[in-house]
């Protein structure tokens, strides 16, 4: 019904713009790769083949990360770029900093049909500039969830009856279940430990206390040193106690689990695909997904969003009716996102979120909740993917994770570190 609806809404505004005597094209910019760009390539087909001959979008990836955004950076300041691109959320201070970003009006939003009550508040709120303009729109919320091997729970006496893990909240809890998971054969778990893969979990523990990493403008003041000096002295432990073996590349950690050689794994919901490939494909064991445990005070997960944005093109600006298309056509994305939600994602649109198609899919269904104590990256144009503040999670969090410095060393080393680049 809602694809319907939104169908005929969107072929009545193009055949008043006129454009049923001609194609529009929307030129679209994307850093979607792997599992990502596949399913990403399969939507914009099916866009296009809905609205052949009324609009078409062109669609071009770029590399991920630093590459993507420094060539937004170059193209947005010459009048160049695309109609729409993709932007992470936890760039967009970064992004609204460099006038790159172009802001949507409420006017806009609602001539096209989006609301800020179709989507969860930090979610939305994430997209905002620190002047309450809004800069993009959510597509998804990605976080870091744990793998478990259900073999190995259930030999350990850690899978209850409903085949889901048990007795893994609070730190004791899961210190105890790690001990008992770790065997001569099989390690507990297994983290990669690249830079971003380092700062997920320990932002998740920092925020699970409690903490804050940036309050007021000052990194890691007051107790929150303290409490980040726990999260790494946590993950620290994993490696000390043989819990997870220690300098595991990114790929390296994930066919540690799906060998079966450890017994969970902490990584983000976009690996759910290469699960689902294997069992399909009769390559890997029972397997599940969930929510990272409660070992603190509060429920809290690392998450980020894909996101849509406008670009800033100066001198040259995506025009108004260029610009409702753009939006039109986000929302059709967004109303369509039980298909992204394939790749492991959770959709930002409740709609879909809270249907009952998106509550049958598995695993995703078993990690939903995350999304009510979703915490997103600090509001800092030091923040965010390929950052300042991942550079030093890698030259401070992992080396002491891997025992190379203490927990106290290496939070104070980062808060010094972070706070010498603050403006």
């Amino acid at each position: 019904m809602i694809r319907k609806a939104f169908t005929a809404t969107l072929a009545c505004a193009l055949l008043a713009a006129g454009a049923a005597r001609a194609t529009e094209t929307i030129v679209w910019w994307d850093f979607l790769s792997g599992g990502d760009g596949v399913r990403m390539k399969a939507m914009l087909a099916e866009f296009n083949k809905e609205f052949d001959g009324k609009v078409h979008i062109e669609a071009t990836t770029l590399e991920w990360g630093v590459p993507f955004y420094s060539k937004v950076q170059t193209s947005t300041a010459i009048g160049q770029g695309p109609d729409v691109m993709t932007y992470h959320e936890s760039r967009m201070p970064l992004g609204i900093s460099q006038n790159v970003l172009s802001p949507i009006t409420p006017e806009e939003l609602a001539a096209a049909g989006i609301k800020s009550s179709d989507f969860g508040e930090a979610n939305w709120k994430a997209a905002q500039g620190s002047d309450g303009k809004q800069y993009a729109i959510p597509l998804d919320i990605h976080s870091i969830i744990l793998y478990y091997n259900k073999d190995l729970l259930k030999k350990a006496g850690l899978l209850g009856d409903d085949g889901k893990p048990k007795g893994l909240d609070g730190v004791a809890n899961w210190d105890a279940a790690l001990a008992k998971l770790t065997t001569k054969d099989v390690a507990a778990l297994s983290v990669p430990n690249d830079s971003a893969s380092g700062w997920r979990p320990f932002y998740t523990l920092l925020n699970q206390q409690g903490g804050q990493f940036l309050k007021d403008g000052k990194f890691l003041d007051g107790d929150n040193l303290a409490k980040a000096e726990t999260a790494v002295g946590e993950m620290q432990k994993w490696v000390k106690n043989g819990w997870t073996p220690a300098n595991t590349e990114y790929a390296a950690s994930i066919a540690l689990f799906t060998a079966g050689k450890v017994a969970m794994h902490i990584n983000g919901v976009w690996e759910v695909p290469t699960m689902v490939d294997l069992a399909k494909k009769g390559q890997l064991f029972d397997w599940g997904a969930m929510q990272i445990p409660v070992l603190y005070s509060q429920p809290a997960t690392w998450a980020d969003s894909h996101a849509f944005a406008i670009p800033n093109r100066q001198g040259n600006p995506v025009d108004p009716a260029k610009r409702k298309l753009v939006l039109e056509a986000i929302h059709w994305f967004n109303e369509h996102s039980l298909e992204w939600a394939g790749g492991g994602h959770i959709p930002a649109y409740l709609p879909v979120q809270e249907s009952a198609a998106f509550q049958a899919l598995k695993p995703n269904a078993d990690y939903v909740s995350l999304a009510k104590t979703a915490v997103f990256d600090p509001v800092s144009t030091l923040a965010g993917v390929a950052s300042p503040v991942y550079d030093a999670t890698g030259n401070y969090i992992i080396p002491a994770m891997m025992g190379e410095m203490t927990p106290a060393d290496a939070v104070r080393k980062m808060r010094d570190d972070l706070q010498s680049q603050a403006k």
